[in-house]
C-alpha cells in the first residue's frame, strides 16, 4: 500500500480531568505479588534502591519518588517484617500513604552533604533488625540487568546499587547471597512492570494526553526564525514527573537528539526534532521546518521524501503486527521487512515497554519469542539512521494492548477514556490508513499521525 502526502484534518488533542491516586490497595498488591516472587526464587530480602534518575521501580512499589536524595525500600519476602523505606532528611515529609503499610525510617546518610546526621541507627542495624543474617539470600532491586560479557569477569551478578550497601550485606550474609534481582520487576518475559492494572492504564492515557497536546502546541508554533527556547515552553507537563528532559532541536543540532533546547532559531529546510516524556508517556516527533517538498534543500528533497513516506510504512507494519500473543520477533520482523534498506536503519529496537520510565525493556528483537500479553503498554519508538545524507523523521507514542475482559474493565473505571481511544482508532484507520487489531488502544492524541514538513501540519503522510 503507497504512502502519500495527502490533506487531512488534524487529530483531536485534549486533557480529560486527571485520574484520582492509585488505591494503596493497588500497591499493597504489587509488594505482596512481589514478594511472593521472589519468596518462590528461595530469596528473603529484598532491597529496592531508588534516585532521582531511577525512580520507577520504587515509585511503582510506593507511590514514592525520591526528590534531592535516595532511598530504599527493604522487603521481608516471608511477611515477617514490615516493608521499610529509608528516607532522608528532606523526603522525611515526602513519604508515601501510611495506608500502603509501609514504615518510614529516617537514615540520614542519604541526606545531602552537610546536613544534620544525628537521629539516625547504623544501616547495619536497620538490616539486622530487617532479619538480614548468615545465611540470607538477598535481591537487589536497581535499575537494570546486566551482561557478565559485556563487564568481563567479577561478579556473576552484577548489582547497581552502591558499593557501601552491596559491602555490609554481602558482609552480613555470610555464606548466603546476595545477587541482582531487577529482573522480577523488569524482565522482558514476565516481569511485574511488564502487565498493568486498568487504573494504571488509566494514569498512562491521562500522560499520553498530556505529552501529546504539548506536542501539538509546539508543532502548531514552528516557524522560520522561531527558537529551540521559544517552542520548548509549549510542552507543559501540567505537574507531572518528568521521565525524560525535554528536547528540541534544529539543523545540524537534530543530529543530537538528546539535546535541550536552546537560543538556536529554525531556518527554512532545517531538521527539526522535538520529545516530551511524562511518567507513563512520551510523545516524539521529527521532520522538517518546511511547507512541503519543495522548500527542502536540492541535496535532500529526493531522498527526504522517500525515506518519511517508507518510515511511515514501517510504523504502519508496526502497529499492524500488535495483537495477542503475537511475538515481539514477528512484530520486529514485520517492520524490518517493511523497511527499505537503501535508506535507513533502525537505531535501536523498533519499540520497547513504556512505564513511569520511558523504557523498561523491549520485546522487539530478531527472533524475540516474546509473547504480547494483555495489559502490556507500549511505545511505537521507530529511530531512523539515514544512509544518505542527513535527513530526520520520527513518529514516537504509546499504545496499550488489551483483551476484550480489560476493555470492559477499563470502559466500567472510565467511559470517557474509551470513547477518546475509539475516537483515536477511527482517525488512524479512516484518515491515515492504519491497519488496527481490536486489542491495539492508542493512549496519545497524535497517535500514528506524522506531518513531516512541519509548518505544514494540515498535510499528514497516509496509506492509499
Amino acid at each position: 500500500m503507497p504512502v502519500a502526502l495527502r490533506e487531512r484534518p488534524l487529530p483531536i488533542v485534549e486533557v480529560p480531568s486527571p485520574p484520582p491516586a492509585l488505591s494503596a490497595d493497588i500497591y499493597r498488591l504489587r509488594l505482596s505479588t512481589l514478594c511472593r516472587r521472589a519468596h518462590e526464587q528461595q530469596l528473603d530480602t529484598l532491597v529496592v534502591w531508588g534516585d532521582r534518575e531511577h525512580s520507577a521501580n520504587l515509585a511503582y512499589l510506593t507511590g514514592f519518588d525520591p526528590r534531592f536524595e535516595e532511598a530504599m525500600l527493604i522487603l521481608d519476602t516471608a511477611g515477617q517484617h514490615a516493608p521499610r523505606l529509608l528516607v532522608g532528611n528532606e523526603c522525611l515529609g515526602y513519604a508515601p500513604d501510611p495506608a500502603i503499610g509501609i514504615e518510614v525510617e529516617l537514615w540520614q546518610d542519604l541526606s545531602l552533604m552537610g546536613q544534620p546526621r544525628d537521629r539516625s541507627r547504623s544501616l547495619r542495624d536497620i538490616f539486622v533488625s530487617a532479619g538480614v543474617n548468615d545465611g540470607s539470600r538477598v535481591g537487589c532491586i536497581g535499575w537494570k540487568a546486566y551482561s557478565t560479557l559485556l563487564i568481563g569477569g567479577g561478579s556473576s551478578s552484577p548489582i547497581d546499587l552502591p558499593a557501601f550497601v552491596v559491602d555490609l550485606l554481602r558482609s552480613l550474609v555470610g555464606g548466603g547471597e546476595v545477587n541482582n534481582a531487577t529482573d522480577l520487576l523488569m524482565s522482558v518475559d514476565g516481569g511485574l512492570r511488564t502487565i498493568n492494572e486498568p487504573e494504571q492504564i488509566q494514569h498512562f492515557e491521562y500522560a499520553a494526553c498530556v505529552s501529546s497536546t504539548g506536542m501539538m502546541s509546539l508543532l502548531q508554533h514552528v516557524r522560520v526564525g522561531v527558537r529551540e527556547d521559544e517552542l520548548e515552553r509549549h510542552l507543559d507537563s501540567k505537574g507531572l514527573t518528568l521521565s525524560c528532559h525535554r528536547m528540541v532541536g534544529f539543523g545540524e543540532k537534530a543530529r543530537r537528539g538528546l539535546a535541550s533546547a536552546s537560543a538556536k532559531e529554525a531556518a527554512r529546510g532545517d531538521a527539526l526534532t522535538t520529545a516530551f516524556g511524562v511518567a507513563g508517556a512520551l510523545t516524539c516527533r521529527a521532520g522538517a521546518v518546511a511547507n512541503g517538498p519543495h522548500e527542502m534543500p536540492d541535496a535532500i528533497r529526493e531522498f527526504s521524501s522517500r525515506m518519511f513516506a517508507n518510515y511511515v510504512e514501517v510504523v504502519r507494519a508496526w502497529y499492524g503486527t500488535l495483537s495477542l500473543g503475537a511475538t515481539g520477533g514477528e512484530v520486529f520482523a514485520a517492520a524490518d521487512e517493511a523497511r527499505d534498506p537503501s535508506l535507513f536503519d533502525f537505531a535501536l529496537n523498533p519499540g520497547h515497554y513504556l512505564h513511569l520510565d520511558e523504557w523498561v525493556n523491549s520485546p522487539f528483537s530478531r527472533d524475540s519469542t516474546v509473547a504480547l500479553c494483555s495489559g502490556m503498554v507500549l511505545q511505537a519508538d521507530i529511530i531512523p539512521v539515514s544512509r544518505g545524507p542527513f535527513c530526520y523523521v520520527n513518529l514516537e507514542d504509546g499504545v496499550a494492548l488489551a483483551d476484550e475482559s480489560l476493555r470492559e474493565r477499563l470502559r466500567a473505571l472510565d467511559a470517557s477514556l474509551m470513547r477518546r481511544v475509539e475516537r483515536r482508532r477511527r482517525y488512524m484507520i479512516d484518515e491515515l490508513g492504519y491497519v488496527l487489531d481490536d486489542c491495539v488502544l492508542p493512549l496519545g492524541n497524535t497517535s500514528g499521525w506524522l506531518a513531516p514538513y512541519v509548518t505544514k501540519l494540515s498535510l499528514a503522510l497516509v496509506h492509499e
